[in-house]
Order: structure tokens, then sequence, then C-alpha cells
């Protein structure tokens, strides 16, 4: 299947140094998330994950992977419905989902939890059209499914959150299931945060609205280094890893 949309472009040296600092820039943006949800959240965004039931934090990864598989196809069956939207409307959908499920409480939360994967998802799908990438490719959809092995917004582990943009695996018969299972119980762990911030009573729908805006921002710019290294890649007619380098150059400068 084709991965690409639009041909590539023929880019100058200088271009691409200019896009990396560009991308690098758009990361540390990503990065400074976890400094928003971290001062939303003040002395409680220690150890939310104790907060949460035994049996919901028992069965959280289980439910993420499960999420993440429906997302996918959810996500991209949406495609043929539901024109892609701007960043804000994303960013505000999410948020008005984070409200009503904060508005519940922690079992609103629950049911809240897969609506917001599929979101995600298909706001990570959206930046994959933006940078001209077919997102019914079984590659990009593989792509799209990696942005969520980074770690959520309340990570201070850069090194970490890079490797994602690094790996690059082989696409066979299991490869979507294994990278899945291999994501969900990360991400279950960013989910789970966010269960326990809006469960806790005082805060309620405004912390279930705000926290639904920063992680729906931090994974659309993550998408949006991620996918524009991959475009880089092709225009510029340079390996991908050569481009991780040249972007961590950037971020240690």
């Amino acid at each position: 299947m084709v991965e690409i949309l639009e041909p590539s472009r023929q880019l100058a040296p200088q271009d691409v140094e200019r896009e990396l600092q560009a991308l690098a820039e758009r990361y540390r943006r990503a990065g400074r998330s976890g400094v928003k949800v971290a001062n939303l959240l003040g002395a409680q965004a220690e150890n939310l994950l104790d907060r949460l039931p035994g049996p919901v934090r028992d069965g959280l990864g289980r439910a993420t992977e499960q999420g993440l598989t429906l997302a996918v196809e959810a996500a991209g069956h949406s495609r043929r419905a539901v024109p892609d939207q701007p960043v804000w409307v994303n960013t505000a959908m999410s948020s008005v989902m984070g409200a009503a499920g904060g508005f519940s409480g922690l079992p609103g939360t629950l049911v809240e939890l897969p609506m917001t994967i599929t979101l995600l998802m298909r706001a990570v799908q959206g930046v994959a059209v933006q940078h001209g990438f077919d997102p019914t490719a079984d590659s990009v959809k593989f792509d799209c499914v990696r942005v969520f092995s980074s770690g959520g917004p309340l990570s201070h582990d850069d090194a970490d959150d890079l490797a994602f943009i690094a790996i690059r695996v082989s696409l066979g018969g299991a490869a979507m299931q294994k990278m899945i299972a291999t994501i969900a119980p990360r991400l279950a762990a960013v989910l789970g945060q966010k269960l326990a911030a809006q469960s806790i009573p005082v805060l309620g729908a405004v912390t279930g609205a705000a926290v639904n805006y920063v992680y729906t921002d931090y994974y659309q710019q993550l998408a949006d280094v991620h996918f524009g290294l991959r475009r880089l890649a092709i225009d510029a007619d340079r390996t991908h890893e050569e481009l991780v380098e040249g972007l961590r150059l950037y971020l240690q400068a």
C-alpha cells in the first residue's frame, strides 16, 4: 500500500537544518506539557497511581491494550464520516470528554477512557496526513501507535522519550499487536495518572478537562515530531537515524 500521498520535495542542506531546528522546538514544547500538568495537580502529582483502587490498577494495562487495538480501527473508520479536525478542535473535544468523565468521578472516567484513546489516535492520524502520509497504510498505522510509546506529560526522561523516534521495527503479520502489547503498560501508567487526577473529588470535571487538553496537545506535538522526521528523511534523502542524531544535537544545544 502507498505510504505517501504527496510527492517528495527537493531540500537544500540549509533547509534540512532549519526544519530540524523547528522539530527540536516542537519537541521542547511537548516536554513543557509536563510542567503544565504538574502545576495543575500541585503536590497531588506525586504517587497518583496509588490513589486508584487495586482492581482498577490491576486491570489498567489490559484495558489500555484493548483500547489501543480498537482505537486503531475505530479511528480509521471514523475518517470516512468525519474529516480531520484542526489541532484546537481535537484538544477542545478532548477537554469536553475529560470534563464529562471527571464530573462523574472514577466510574465516569473509566467509561470515558476508551473514547479518549480513540480521539488521541484519530488526532495522531490527522498529524500523519498533514505530513503527507496515508493513514490507511499499514506502516503509517504502525507509526501512529508508536507515538504512544513515548513518555507521558509527567515524564522527564528526554532520552527515553526520544527513543520512540529512533526505533524502526520490521512489519510482519503480528507486528502491530506485538507493538501494542509492548506500548500498553507504559501508556497505562500515563492514563492511570489521568484517571487518578480526575477522581480527586475537589477537582473533578475541571481537572478532567485540563488534563485531557494537555495530554491531547502533548501527543499531537510528539506526532508532529515523529512524522516530521519521517517526511524529512524522504524529502532530504537522508537516513532516519542520521536525522534523529541531528535532532539530539539541537536539543542539547
